[in-house]
C-alpha cells in the first residue's frame, strides 16, 4: 500500500481502512511506519522488511498468512517496490497462493511530472541511476536517443554529479524540472536548462538537502534537429549577442526548435572557448 511521501494528511481513506484491518505491517522501517499510524489512531504490531532482511521477512509475513492473518506492506514513503523494497514479498506471497491488493496512493515520480509543464504524454520512470559516473553516463548514454520524458529520483549527495551528468551526455538545451521535498516543508521545484542546473544547485547548500525527482525532457523527433539554415543563422547572431536572444530570435526566423538551437548554441560556444 501507498504511504505519504512527506505531508502525513497524504493518506486515502481507504488506506486508513486497510491499516485498521489488518493484523500486522511489514514495513521498510517500522520507526517510520509507527509515526504514520500514531498519527492516525492505529496501533498494529509492525515488521521490519526491509532490503537486506527481505527473504527473512518473507517467511515471517507467509507463517501470519498461513495462519490466517491479514498483512499490510509498507515502506517508508511512496509505493512498496518502487525504487524500495517490496517486490520479493510481494512474489512469495502470490507463488504462495494468497491474494495481493495494491492500494494506491502518493507517487513522487507522478507529482513532479503533474508540475512539469511538459506536454510530451509519455514518460519513462527510471528511478535511481547507478551511484559510480561511469556507469551512469553509460545509463545515460543508452537512454539519449528516448523520446519520452525521463523521470529520476536522486539523492542529495549525489544530485550535482547526476545534473552534470545528464548535461554532458543528453546535451544542455534540454529543459529539467528538479522537485525537491515534495510534500514537506521545504518543498521547492526549479525549472531550468540542463546546462543551468548544476550550477543552480551549487548556488546554495539549502538547494542540495533532501530528496530529488529529476524530469528530463525527451529527445526531440528525428528531423526536428536545428538543420543547416538554422546553424548559420544562429551562428551569426552569436557573434553580437547573447544566447538566449540568439536562440529566440533565430526560432523565429527558422521555425526550428527552442531547444535545439539552445544546445546547439551551447555547443558553439564551448568550441569558442
Amino acid at each position: 500500500m501507498a504511504t505519504p511521501i512527506g505531508n502525513l494528511r497524504d493518506i486515502g481513506l481507504r488506506a486508513l481502512d486497510v491499516l485498521s484491518g489488518v493484523d500486522a505491517v511489514a514495513a521498510e522501517d517500522t520507526r517510520v511506519t509507527a509515526r504514520l499510524l500514531e498519527r492516525h489512531g492505529i496501533a498494529k504490531p509492525l515488521i521490519t522488511a526491509r532490503e537486506h532482511n527481505e527473504r527473512r521477512a518473507s517467511r515471517r509475513v507467509l507463517d501470519l498468512l498461513a495462519s490466517g492473518k491479514a498483512v499490510a506492506l509498507a515502506c517508508d514513503a511512496g509505493t512498496p517496490a518502487i525504487s524500495d523494497p517490496g517486490a520479493l514479498l510481494v512474489s512469495a506471497a502470490r507463488a504462495a497462493g494468497y491474494a495481493v491488493t495494491p492500494v494506491p496512493g502518493p507517487n513522487a515520480a507522478v507529482a513532479a511530472l503533474s508540475v512539469a509543464g511538459f506536454a510530451n504524454p509519455h514518460f519513462l520512470f527510471h528511478g535511481f541511476l547507478p551511484s559510480r559516473a561511469a556507469e551512469r553516463r553509460g545509463v545515460l548514454a543508452g537512454l539519449a536517443r528516448e523520446r519520452a520524458t525521463l523521470v529520476f529520483h536522486e539523492a542529495p549527495h549525489r544530485v550535482r554529479e547526476c545534473a552534470a551528468d545528464l548535461a554532458a551526455v543528453l546535451g544542455g538545451g534540454r529543459g529539467i524540472v528538479i522537485a525537491r521535498e515534495l510534500t514537506k516543508l521545504y518543498e521547492s521545484i526549479h525549472v531550468c536548462r540542463l546546462a543551468e542546473a548544476e550550477a543552480w544547485l551549487a548556488a546554495d547548500p539549502d538547494r542540495i538537502r533532501g530528496e530529488f525527482v529529476l524530469v528530463v525532457e525527451g529527445a526531440p523527433p528525428p528531423g526536428r534537429e536545428a538543420g543547416g539554415e538554422a546553424r548559420r543563422t544562429l551562428e551569426i547572431l552569436l557573434e553580437s549577442l547573447p544566447v538566449s536572444r540568439a536562440v529566440a530570435l533565430a526560432a523565429r526566423l527558422t521555425g526550428a526548435r527552442r531547444n535545439d538551437l539552445y544546445r546547439l548554441a551551447l555547443e558553439m560556444k564551448g568550441r569558442d572557448q
